[in-house]
C-alpha cells in the first residue's frame, strides 16, 4: 500500500512588538527578533514545519486576511514590550488580528502579550498588575480543577516554575475562558479562550524562553530592576544575569539550580517548552487532519 508523507506543518508567528522593540532585542540577542526566536524554537520541535513571520504592529504590514489565516495549521502570539491598555494603532491593528484569527478557526497559541491579547479580543480586560512585576522566572504556577486534566499542561506537575517577564494581567476573562493555572502574581497563568468560532490556548509566561533569552532582557532592563526594588544595584542585577548564564551554560550546576530554586521544569530543554509541544501535538496536527491538510 502506497505511504503517502504527511505534509509539512505551516505556521504563522505574529511578532507583538513594534520595529524599535524588535530591535533592541536582535541587539542583545543574537541578532534575531522576537518572532524569529520563537520560531526557532518551535523548529526544534518540528523540524519540518514552514514558519513564517508577522509584524502587525508596523503601519502598513501585510496582514493576512480570513483565508490567509485559513491556509495555516496554527498561528504563535509572541510576547511584546507594549501594553494593550494603551490606545495605539500599533495595538489595535493586533486586536483586530487576533479577532480574525478566533473567526478563522485556526488553532492559536500566545505567550504572556499573546494571552493578554487573546482575552482582549474576546472581551476581557487587563491592567497592570497591582501586585507588581513578576521577573525572571514565575514561582509555583498552580494547575486549577480544568488545568489538571487539560492537554496544554499535560506533562507539567501540578505547580511548576517558568522563565516569566511581565507587568501586566489578565484582570476579567471574557467569557468563555477556562482558567487552567494561577500563582500568587497572576490570577490568569494558563487558559484556554473559546470565542467567535475560534479556540485559543496560552500562558502569560514564556516558555519559549531559554535561559539566555531570560538573562538577554534582564541585562537590558538592570536600571529599572534596582528601580523597582527587585535587585538592590546594578552590581546585585549583573550578578544574577551571571548566574542565569552560566546555569544556561551548564544546567547541572547544583549549587546555582539551588541557589535560585530552579528544577528540571526550567533547566531541561525539552520540558521547559511542554506547552509549545502539546499545542502542536493536541491542537494543531489533528485540526490538520480534519482539515483535510495532512
Amino acid at each position: 500500500m502506497l505511504q503517502i508523507a504527511p505534509k509539512p506543518l505551516r505556521l504563522l508567528v505574529v511578532d507583538g512588538n513594534i520595529r524599535s522593540q524588535r530591535d533592541a532585542w536582535a541587539a542583545g540577542y543574537r541578532d534575531l527578533s522576537p518572532a524569529a526566536a520563537y520560531a526557532e524554537e518551535v523548529l526544534a520541535i518540528v523540524p519540518d514545519a514552514v514558519t513564517d513571520l508577522c509584524f502587525p504592529a508596523d503601519e502598513g504590514a501585510n496582514l493576512p486576511d480570513g483565508a490567509g489565516l485559513q491556509s495555516y495549521d496554527g498561528i504563535f502570539l509572541t510576547g511584546s514590550a507594549l501594553h494593550i491598555y494603551h490606545d495605539d494603532p500599533a495595538i489595535t491593528r493586533q486586536i483586530e488580528l487576533m479577532r480574525a484569527i478566533y473567526a478563522s478557526g485556526t488553532p492559536c497559541f500566545g505567550s504572556c502579550w499573546g494571552i493578554q491579547m487573546g482575552a482582549v479580543a474576546a472581551g476581557g480586560s487587563v491592567t497592570a498588575n497591582p501586585r507588581g512585576r513578576e521577573v525572571g522566572f514565575a514561582r509555583r504556577i498552580t494547575m486549577t480543577e480544568a488545568g489538571r486534566s487539560h492537554p496544554l499542561l499535560a506533562g507539567r506537575p501540578l505547580a511548576f516554575d517558568a522563565p516569566a517577564i511581565h507587568l501586566d494581567a489578565i484582570a476579567l476573562p471574557p467569557a468563555g475562558t477556562s482558567v487552567l493555572a494561577s500563582n500568587a502574581y497572576s490570577a490568569v497563568h494558563a487558559a484556554e479562550i473559546r470565542h467567535g468560532g475560534g479556540v485559543f490556548w496560552g500562558v502569560q509566561y514564556h516558555p519559549e524562553f531559554s535561559l539566555t533569552q531570560v538573562a538577554a532582557i534582564l541585562a537590558r532592563m538592570k536600571p529599572l530592576l534596582v528601580a523597582e526594588g527587585i535587585r538592590k544595584d546594578e552590581a546585585q542585577a549583573q550578578a544574577w544575569i551571571d548566574e542565569i548564564l552560566a546555569l544556561d551554560a551548564d544546567p547541572a550546576r547544583f549549587d546555582l539550580a539551588w541557589a535560585h530554586g530552579l528544577d528540571e521544569q526550567v533547566l531541561d530543554a525539552r520540558l521547559r517548552v511542554t506547552e509549545l509541544r502539546n499545542f502542536l501535538n493536541h491542537r494543531v496536527r489533528p485540526q490538520q487532519s480534519e482539515r483535510g491538510r495532512a
